[in-house]
């Protein structure tokens, strides 16, 4: 961090690299969680579909209905 005199004047210059500097760090930081987001969502998404899956075959297998056909 910098220290600055209480008297001394902050240019336009200093303030627009310094909001440089923070923006580059908040790009580079979302750019890295964005890769670990879209990872996560992924994951949770098969995993839903799966149990879906898993719960519909079982209540399809429960409610299922058996017809036996006989010849006289």
């Amino acid at each position: 961090m910098t220290t600055v005199d209480a008297g001394a004047h902050v240019s336009r210059e200093d303030l627009e690299a310094k909001l440089r500097e923070i923006q580059g760090d908040v790009t580079e930081t979302a750019a890295s969680a964005k890769g670990i987001v879209v990872t996560v969502g992924g994951v949770v998404l098969v995993l839903a579909v799966l149990v879906i899956f898993g719960l519909g075959r079982r209540a399809g297998k429960q409610r299922s209905t058996i017809v036996e056909i006989r010849r006289v």
